[in-house]
C-alpha cells in the first residue's frame, strides 16, 4: 500500500485545515489507519486512528474534541480534520496504515507510512 498525504500548510491559531491520505496498491478496506505527528525535536505521536469499517475512531487527548478522522472507502482515502489549530499542533503529520482492522495508538502496530505533511499554527 502507498499512502500520500496532503492539505498541510501554514495556518494562524484558531483556523482550520483538512489533511487528506490517499492509497493505493491494495485492499484498502480492510486496513485500520491513522494519523500520526513529529514536532521538532520530539518523538512521533499518535493522533487519531480508525477502524477498517469506520465504526472506532480514536485520538489523542490532546487533539479530542478538535480533530475529527473519518475515511471513505469507496475513494481509497481517510481525512483529518482540523479545527480549532493551536501552535503546538505544528509538526509534520504521517498518514499510515496497519495490518489489521483495529485502530492503535501504537506506532508499532503501523506498516504502511506515508511521507508527511508540514502543518505549521503560527500565533
Amino acid at each position: 500500500v502507498q499512502l500520500q498525504a496532503s492539505g498541510g500548510g501554514l495556518v494562524q491559531a484558531g483556523g482550520s485545515l483538512r489533511l487528506s491520505c490517499a492509497a493505493s496498491g491494495r485492499t484498502f478496506s480492510g486496513y485500520a489507519m491513522g494519523w500520526f505527528r513529529q514536532a521538532p525535536g520530539k518523538e512521533r505521536e499518535f493522533v487519531a486512528g480508525i477502524s477498517w469499517s469506520g465504526g472506532s475512531t480514536g485520538y489523542a487527548d490532546s487533539v479530542k474534541g478538535r480533530f475529527t478522522i473519518s475515511r471513505d472507502n469507496t475513494k481509497n482515502t481517510v481525512l483529518l480534520q482540523m479545527n480549532s489549530l493551536k501552535p503546538e499542533d505544528t509538526a509534520v503529520y504521517y498518514c499510515t496504515g496497519g495490518v489489521g482492522g483495529a485502530w492503535s495508538e501504537s506506532p508499532h502496530s503501523y506498516v504502511y507510512w506515508g511521507q508527511g505533511t508540514l502543518v505549521t499554527v503560527s500565533s
